[in-house]
């Protein structure tokens, strides 16, 4: 092809990729909406923030997560570098913080170590309400010496309370026992007697997963699935006495913060590293999960740490804004009003510069274009973004140190010295 006709091909801009959403600035005051909630909740309950890389070694995930899980198998965003090493981007927090747990010798902080973090997650999966394949979850980790039910309950609470906050109503807090290694065993073996003559009647992956990880089978969305596991045995008919113990007293906690809760005996959870509590949080009216948890007790031993129970609850922000956004709830947010600085010539707009950076120093907010030279254009701009004062600064004002102040309400002007206007700015916005 000659030069020229390259010139004739139009260039197709490049997009994002799919499910890689950009947050757009009209879209970032609900995102500091909750990451304010977050972090003032985090702050109320003592848990300490921790971030952790994006990218993570394979392993990490297989080991704790489980071969079989669908994570595992169908959506982590996985590739060899170019040094060979096998990675993935994260598709979920706890097993990284427990990494650097383990790593960075963390106990050394104390028990119960509460955590708390924020950030970006990947899942390869169809993009979806609420879930795109990079994703954000906010989270709350506490790890113990020991496996205390008020650890389950107050890691619940710091979920619940983040979305209370946040003015959403009708919380469903569903919540089950699934178990530990000395109970699930038992389970397993009545749950195969209950599928056994029944495989035929289950979707491909839960015909898979019968022989491999029984349990998931009470965690698919399949309508005929759905249907059968129905009658399926029940975890909490199946706990050994520890269990049933740690259950009943998570179960007296929540009644004692009157936290309104429900029993969801087929509630499993995902991962393989749940153990005895796990819950999951809904809205009233959507079918999503704005966060979910559980606990953890043998986690950070398969990590290759020491014995440490923990239990750990996540939250999707993409997915508690677009309840926000759906049920109209106001952001509350009371923006500061900014002046306008209308600059006029070459020299009102070089000490411009500095006059800004006075105001900025005496806690007044302001706006200006400095780019441009029309003074209708920049008035324009002014009435666009409601700011309720003008400052008009132009060669005769630079010339005599002073500037004029105009309400954009009224018309009304003044001109005050330099020297001052920072008063009369404070006495005409109160």
């Amino acid at each position: 092809m000659s030069k020229k006709d390259q010139k004739k091909v139009k260039r197709q801009p490049v997009s994002s990729l799919k499910g890689m959403n950009d947050i757009l600035p009209a879209d970032q005051p609900w995102w500091d909406r909750i990451r304010k909630a977050v972090k003032e909740i985090a702050g109320f309950y003592n848990f300490l923030k921790i971030e952790t890389p994006v990218m993570e070694k394979l392993e990490l995930f297989k080991r704790p997560l489980g071969d079989t899980s669908d994570v595992v198998e169908k959506q982590m965003f996985s590739f060899k570098t170019k040094g060979g090493d096998e990675v993935v981007l994260r598709p979920e927090g706890t097993a990284s913080i427990v990494r650097s747990y383990i790593e960075h010798g963390l106990s050394h902080l104390g028990q119960p170590l509460k955590l708390w973090y924020e950030g970006p997650m990947f899942r390869y999966e169809q993009p979806q309400a609420g879930r795109t394949r990079q994703f954000h979850q906010a989270g709350f980790e506490i790890i113990s010496s020991d496996n205390d039910p008020v650890y389950d309950v107050q890691t619940m609470l710091a979920c619940y309370r983040t979305l209370d906050d946040l003015k959403i109503k009708n919380i469903n807090l569903q919540i089950n026992s699934i178990g530990c290694n000395k109970c699930r065993p038992i389970y397993r073996k009545n749950l195969l007697e209950y599928y056994k003559n029944k495989e035929k009647s289950l979707c491909g992956d839960c015909k898979r997963r019968i022989h491999t990880n029984p349990m998931r089978l009470l965690d698919c969305k399949v309508s005929g699935c759905v249907e059968l596991k129905k009658e399926a045995p029940q975890t909490i008919d199946n706990l050994c006495s520890d269990c049933r113990k740690h259950f009943k007293k998570v179960l007296e906690y929540l009644e004692e913060l009157k936290l309104p809760y429900m029993l969801n005996p087929l509630l499993v959870r995902g991962f393989d590293y749940y153990t005895k509590t796990v819950f999951e949080i809904f809205a009233e009216g959507f079918d999503f999960a704005l966060g979910a948890g559980g606990r953890y007790d043998y986690l950070i031993e398969l990590m290759g740490g020491r014995q440490s129970p923990g239990v750990g609850g996540a939250m999707g922000l993409e997915r508690i804004i677009e309840v926000m956004k759906t049920k109209e709830i106001s952001l509350g947010n009371r923006v500061r009003p900014k002046i306008f600085l209308i600059h006029i010539g070459d020299t009102a707009k070089k000490r411009s510069l500095v006059l800004i950076e006075e105001l900025r120093e005496a806690g007044i907010d302001v706006m200006e274009q400095l780019g441009k030279d029309s003074l209708n254009a920049q008035l324009r701009t002014a009435n666009k973004f409601e700011a309720p004062l003008s400052l008009i600064f132009g060669q005769k004002e630079a010339f005599e140190q002073s500037i004029i102040i105009r309400d954009m309400k009224t018309g009304a002007q003044e001109t005050v010295p330099l020297k001052k206007i920072v008063a009369a700015i404070k006495r005409k916005m109160h």
